[in-house]
């Protein structure tokens, strides 16, 4: 096994964005290392691939170090000095250099031009090939050591051994196991970024209706969070819902996937609601409530809402009377749904949890408990809402991994 042991100067576990990204900014600054990736599945940057619909979301237009860090339910404090060292616009300016084009659309998010996640990986095969990281394939991480100064590795393919590792595995298990023997504390990985299971009459049959500015709370927590909200065949998804179950991630297993959300589709209180309603009863009294609607809201929702309420198809604003008034408020601004269960959000396999973010320091993104150990991307306890952020923290993590590595394995040093 030693005669066949394979010897780099730096070897990085994990074959997707954080990990090359790291790999190849290791290999750039420093061509006098030998770099090497280790991944365990027969293809590398699958996440890349689907990410984005198959676009790859490469980052987030959002240029301000503490704003940014607002998209991250952990690692908000952690974050805020490692985006001051490499931000979303320097993102976009090593994969222009490189060829890449980008664009920013309406919504903020970064794609590149040519809309394909197929150019993104191009981009790191290409630059690792020309900076000569040597990529081993199906090389599941059995073991990992550290002794006097050397790390080991054991996979199922072989053995190696490295002055320095990168841990770029994600969300994985087995890895954390790893690091766990090694005296690191794993927070509890829970899924995060879902969509809620809800059945419920008023939402049966409008799939694909949006509302588009709504504030959404879990009733009994201090949750609460505003935006876009798309009913689904299943239940409710959209940023509202997203960002709800990336911040909601903790209590919300806690709870099972079985609570109580409150909708208000129009952002009016109670009371405004219902003077709102009154007034327009009075202007338009022999209207039909299904063709006019003092909100703006959409048509199949508005009908099941006047529905929920009590009210007839067929009503005029005359005939509602003060109970059907007071029961459209409520379904206007405080909506009551059970939701019960999750499902996931397109491609997006985010989970909160991993290594403790006490035991890695955030200037260099190294293990405080062994030395020579790195961390990037979501191996730790980062995650970050639905929009480029998650390819963000990556791309940091992994950059700052590379300048702390090659400062200290110059070859003046």
């Amino acid at each position: 096994m030693i005669q066949n042991m394979v010897k780099k100067d730096i070897i990085v576990v994990g074959g997707g964005a954080a990990g090359f990204f790291a790999a190849i900014n290791i290999a750039q600054q420093a061509p006098h290392l030998k770099v090497a990736i280790i991944e365990r599945g027969k293809q590398v940057l699958t996440k890349v691939k689907v990410s984005g619909g198959g676009r790859c979301n490469v980052t987030h237009a959002e240029f301000v170090p503490a704003d940014l860090v607002q998209n991250y339910p952990r690692g908000e404090r952690e974050l805020l000095g490692p985006f001051h060292q490499f931000m979303t616009g320097d993102t976009m300016a090593w994969f222009e250099e490189r060829g890449v084009q980008l664009k920013i659309e309406d919504d903020g998010r970064v794609f590149p031009v040519s809309n394909s996640s197929q150019t993104i990986i191009d981009c790191f095969l290409d630059e690792a090939k020309k900076y000569k990281v040597e990529v081993f394939y199906s090389h599941s991480l059995k073991a990992l050591k550290h002794e006097r100064g050397l790390f080991q590795l054991a996979t199922a393919q072989g053995a190696f051994s490295a002055k320095k590792v990168v841990i770029a595995t994600g969300s994985n298990t087995k890895i954390w196991t790893l690091l766990e023997g090694l005296g690191h504390t794993v927070s509890k990985p829970v899924p995060s970024l879902f969509t809620f299971k809800v059945n419920d009459e008023r939402l049966k049959d409008i799939p694909g209706v949006v509302a588009e500015d709504v504030t959404v709370k879990i009733l009994g927590t201090h949750l609460c969070s505003e935006g876009p909200l798309l009913i689904t065949h299943w239940g409710m998804s959209a940023p509202a819902i997203l960002k709800l179950s990336a911040f909601g991630a903790i209590e919300i297993a806690e709870k099972d996937y079985h609570f109580q959300i409150e909708v208000n589709f129009i952002k009016q209180s109670l009371t405004d609601c219902l003077d709102q309603l009154k007034r327009f009863k009075q202007q338009i009294a022999k209207k039909t409530l299904f063709t006019s609607s003092p909100f703006n809201l959409p048509k199949r929702l508005w009908h099941k809402l006047v529905l929920a309420a009590n009210i007839s198809p067929n009503a005029r604003w005359a005939d509602v009377n003060k109970v059907q008034t007071q029961a459209l408020a409520i379904e206007l601004t405080q909506a009551v749904f059970n939701v019960a269960g999750k499902t996931t959000f397109k491609e997006e396999f985010v989970t909160a949890g991993g290594i403790c973010l006490k035991e890695v320091n955030f200037k260099t993104f190294e293990s405080k408990c062994v030395t020579g150990l790195y961390f990037a991307g979501e191996v730790m306890d980062v995650d970050a809402i639905t929009g480029g952020f998650n390819f963000q923290n990556a791309w940091t993590g992994a950059y700052i991994v590379s300048q702390n590595i090659t400062d200290q394995e110059s070859p003046c040093t």
